[in-house]
């Protein structure tokens, strides 16, 4: 009976700070919501006043369109469309194996940014017979290419004041 008092009195506490993440993301906190914020903020995102727009979150500046993930851990797993955006912009803790989660902790940090060309990962995995939707297995390399934070991308290259916002959702010693 402990335990249960325990864990409503957290759950208590968890929806008063939900309630006040809500307030500033003007979504449910769940961490889709929280994930498009937090990239809005960030990277200059434009987000679709309609939640419901299948596969597309929002677009950047230059009017190219993102879905954007936010993973507590990566495990080389990414939620892909067929009829997708232009990019995947995914946001994630740190680098895990796939494994139980039995006595797992999975905090909402950002370890680390990716950025994939959408049609560049649907290509590679059609050309490996790869399924390709939920849970899609893209390569380390693949992944490893598309890392924009903390590691520099020319491709994708981030400001000074960006990589100090990233950082303050990273883990805290």
């Amino acid at each position: 009976m402990n335990d249960v008092a325990r864990v409503a009195g957290l759950l208590r506490e968890r929806n008063r700070i939900d309630a006040a993440l809500s307030a500033c993301i003007r979504r449910p906190a769940l961490p889709g919501h929280l994930g498009d914020w937090i990239a809005s903020q960030v990277f200059g995102i434009e987000l679709e006043q309609q939640t419901t727009a299948r596969g597309v979150d929002g677009r950047f500046a230059d009017g190219r369109t993102v879905n954007i993930r936010w993973y507590a851990k990566r495990d080389n797993l990414l939620d892909l469309r067929e009829d997708g955006p232009d990019s995947y912009l995914v946001l994630t803790g740190p680098k895990a194996p796939a494994e139980s989660s039995v006595g797992a902790v999975r905090p909402l940090v950002i370890d680390a940014v990716y950025l994939f060309d959408a049609a560049a990962v649907v290509a590679d995995l059609r050309a490996r017979g790869c399924k390709i939707g939920v849970a899609s297995s893209v390569r380390a390399h693949v992944w490893e290419a598309a890392e924009v934070y903390p590691r520099h991308n020319p491709e994708f290259v981030l400001t000074l004041e960006q990589r100090e916002l990233l950082a303050l959702f990273s883990h805290q010693p």
